[in-house]
């Protein structure tokens, strides 16, 4: 299970050439449903455009798709595309709706407007790194609680709030792998009398 770089929720940027605006969107999806779905929210809000362009690469199946909506072939969907390549991004979806202005920008022009236009988008997004994690779930004595919190942390663990009854519950989530010297570290504090739970690995962003 490799590491992978998204953006979570939605950003824009507008960029105007030669009276042409060129507004981009961009937008976490998981899958191609929610892809789509995004595409169509847009072209329902900007029914007016000349042209929604897309471009989209997900995780799911390596799939990548893109479309020119009627621009000239590869002056808008590919550089829409590449912008999100070149950011490193996956499960990101880049939609550039252009409202023409009434000069023709020429081929070259028009791949540097819908290129600037993503890659603008894309930088006003927030980056998050999605890893492989586990999480883990302890109950032990509150004589044992700041020990345990220190090796939690000390593998660089998220804690969330701890419960405190007649025990502490103790829960936190971490890097797949990393829980594994702490099953030890655990056991010997508790003298074997508490075994944490750890989940299966699940993709998260952390």
């Amino acid at each position: 299970m490799q590491d992978y770089r998204t953006i979570q929720g939605e950003a824009a940027a507008e960029l105007e050439e030669k009276r042409s605006r060129f507004i981009a969107r961009a937008a976490f999806a998981g899958g191609e449903e929610a892809a789509l779905a995004f595409l169509e929210t847009v072209r329902a809000a900007n029914r007016t455009a000349s042209h929604n362009v897309y471009a989209y690469v997900l995780r799911e199946g390596a799939r990548t798709r893109y479309s020119d909506d009627g621009e000239p072939a590869k002056t808008a969907g590919l550089p829409v595309l590449g912008a999100i390549q070149h950011a490193g991004l996956t499960d990101c979806i880049v939609v550039v709706t252009r409202y023409f202005g009434g000069t023709l920008l020429g081929t070259g022009g028009l791949v540097r407007a819908y290129t600037e236009s993503a890659a603008r988008a894309l930088a006003a997004a927030r980056v998050v790194t999605v890893r492989a994690c586990v999480t883990l779930s302890l109950e032990l004595e509150y004589s044992m609680y700041e020990r345990a919190v220190l090796l939690l942390r000390s593998a660089g663990a998220k804690l969330a709030e701890p419960q405190f009854g007649q025990l502490v519950t103790l829960r936190a989530t971490l890097p797949a792998g990393a829980e594994a010297p702490l099953l030890p570290a655990f056991a010997e504090l508790t003298r074997g009398a508490a075994a944490p739970q750890v989940s299966p690995p699940f993709y998260a962003p952390f």
